[in-house]
């Protein structure tokens, strides 16, 4: 007996998002975020040192990359709608790449902050945010899956790139170590020129049967979803930023030895991947907004934590391991979650609108802690950390209960 006609478009629907096309994201979101976002861990003191421009200066740069990121978020996510991942990408790669040249030949602060402001562009046209709008254009609802896989090589970038930045630096100086990140973002234009022209439900790839409807429709649910939802990632961002700057300070004013401040702090990267793993594992199962109360449930935990791990090791290692757990389910949720709640025809111009304002704020997260742990100490960041948390999870929790019940 033939299958079914159904099976034959269904599965040919499925394809849309290939592994290939899964790979190439995965592989180019590992180059991206190890060229940009955590360029400045790498090259930020050599830079200060050989130009003699104070930590304000230099790390001042990075935060106007991420601010630039909320100036152009809402575009990006519109042009993404209409042109798709391949354009909107591959100017990316270019933007990150001419950013990493400027800073390579960078003596003054005008091209400094010109380098910084092509690296925040594209940073929003190739990072997760940009990757997830493309993927919901080709994919539709069923592009849940492919979004968490290419999370788990862009979780990797710090690990390769920051050892790799070290070596580049010891062996050619911290100049031509960006030349060749340069030459990494290159690379990326053929990744991004991979992704497919199409748009789920054109040009065959739709299902005949009606696709179900986002569970934020009318005018009211769309405020209100948007509205705690741009909340959730506001804070999320926040801490993000806030603990990328200062956790191993914290770990070390808290009574901890500089060297076991650092090796410590690697457990984040690690959480973040198992969590990740498991997700895409067993993730399926789970309603994104169940996934999103449990990662904000359990992140207050990490902080509270943290506040002891002056004199215990475990609670040390709770800290660090828990909080990477926690950040990257909800990495993953903010793509998935957004796929659930809103119109995948119109993800990138919406969810684009919805996390500008998350990038402003992470732009003035490093800045708010360090003024916070020099007035009252490392405590008081646990305590801010805490706070915010807690308002993610009331957050989370009116967004389950308003949002979370099964569609028909």
């Amino acid at each position: 007996m033939n299958p079914h006609p159904l099976h034959h478009m269904q599965t040919r629907h499925n394809r849309v998002v290939t592994r290939k096309l899964v790979l190439c994201l995965g592989i180019s979101q590992l180059i991206s975020w190890g060229v940009s976002y955590y360029l400045i861990g790498g090259f930020g003191q050599a830079i200060a040192t050989e130009l003699g421009w104070s930590q304000r200066v230099v790390y001042g740069g990075f935060a106007l990359a991420l601010m630039v990121m909320g100036l152009a978020s809402t575009l990006a996510g519109r042009l993404i709608d209409r042109h798709g991942g391949r354009f909107v990408m591959t100017a990316g790669s270019l933007f990150n790449a001419l950013g990493c040249a400027s800073l390579a030949f960078c003596h003054a602060l005008p091209v400094y902050w010109f380098a910084w402001i092509c690296l925040g562009v594209g940073m929003r046209l190739t990072l997760y945010d940009a990757a997830f709008a493309a993927l919901a254009r080709i994919g539709g609802p069923q592009a849940r899956t492919a979004m968490s896989q290419i999370t788990l090589l862009g979780g990797l970038a710090s690990t390769a790139f920051w050892p790799l930045g070290n070596l580049l630096t010891v062996e050619f100086g911290w100049r031509n170590a960006l030349l060749f990140y340069c030459i990494f973002a290159l690379l990326t234009i053929p990744l991004h020129l991979a992704i497919p022209a199409n748009r789920h439900g054109h040009n065959g790839s739709a299902l005949p049967a009606k696709p179900a409807a986002p569970r934020a429709s009318s005018r009211s649910e769309l405020i209100l979803a948007g509205c705690l939802y741009a909340l959730i990632n506001a804070f999320t961002n926040f801490l993000n930023a806030g603990m990328s700057a200062h956790m191993i300070g914290i770990l070390a004013g808290l009574g901890l030895v500089a060297s076991a401040s650092v090796w410590i702090a690697t457990l984040r990267g690690v959480g973040q991947s198992l969590a990740r793993l498991c997700e895409i594992a067993f993730g399926k199962r789970i309603d994104p907004s169940t996934l999103t109360l449990a990662a904000c449930a359990m992140m207050p935990l990490p902080f509270l934590a943290g506040l002891y791990s002056g004199t215990s090791m475990t609670a040390a290692f709770a800290f660090a391991f828990l909080y990477g757990a926690c950040n990257g389910i909800l990495t993953i949720t903010r793509g998935t979650l957004a796929l659930d709640l809103f119109d995948h025809r119109t993800y990138g111009t919406f969810v684009g609108r919805l996390i500008a304002p998350s990038f402003m704020l992470s732009a003035a997260a490093p800045v708010i802690y360090a003024s916070v742990i020099a007035q009252f100490g490392e405590k008081s960041g646990l305590y801010l950390s805490v706070a915010l948390a807690v308002l993610m999870l009331i957050a989370a929790l009116l967004l389950k209960l308003r949002f979370g019940k099964a569609r028909r």
